[in-house]
């Protein structure tokens, strides 16, 4: 029978000599790797002492922004829900009413905006889409969670503090971005 590749090698069946049955320097080999893995600098990183450092794209949990003065930017317009793949986005729109000019910036705004994290890929198409930058993917990890509908992040989750209120939850919850 020919071979398809020349790759093929014969095994060889000698027996074992009498220092390959005591395995004493296959142990040495092993130990001498293991030492060697003990000088090397280590890759942990010890979570709540360290913090990691990530890439400026990095993209995390969705937040929806507010504008200098307090007030919402999300107009309920639909194209981050429309641009998002997976359709994580669900929203609700509705009309501002007399007396509410101090919480919407336009006449529009999402009465219920969710996103279920459990679909979301965090490709951020949804905050490309955003013609107000209501919407923007923060620095912080998805929090763990033993439901599913914990998973499941509805206005009030979502949105950023008061900037007028709240200067300092605002900052901490903004961070790095512009």
């Amino acid at each position: 029978m020919q071979a398809l590749t020349n790759r093929a090698q014969e095994v060889s069946r000698k027996p074992m000599t009498f220092m390959e049955r005591l395995y004493i320097p296959s142990i040495l080999k092993g130990m001498a790797i293991t030492f060697s893995h003990i000088f090397k600098k280590q890759p942990t990183i010890r979570y709540p002492e360290q913090k990691r450092e990530f890439s400026p794209v990095f993209r995390g949990l969705h937040v929806l922004n507010r504008d200098e003065e307090g007030r919402e930017r999300c107009t309920a317009c639909g194209l981050c829900a429309v641009a998002c793949p997976a359709e994580a986005i669900t929203m609700e729109a509705a009309e501002r009413e007399v007396g509410q000019e101090n919480l919407y910036r336009e006449e529009k705004y999402a009465a219920k905006y969710e996103i279920n994290m459990l679909r979301c890929i965090f490709c951020g198409l949804c905050e490309e889409a955003c013609p107000k930058d209501a919407i923007y993917l923060s620095e912080t990890f998805a929090p763990a969670n033993f439901t599913r509908t914990g998973f499941i992040y509805g206005k009030d989750h979502l949105l950023i503090p008061n900037p007028v209120t709240e200067p300092e939850a605002y900052a901490a919850a903004k961070g790095q971005r512009n």
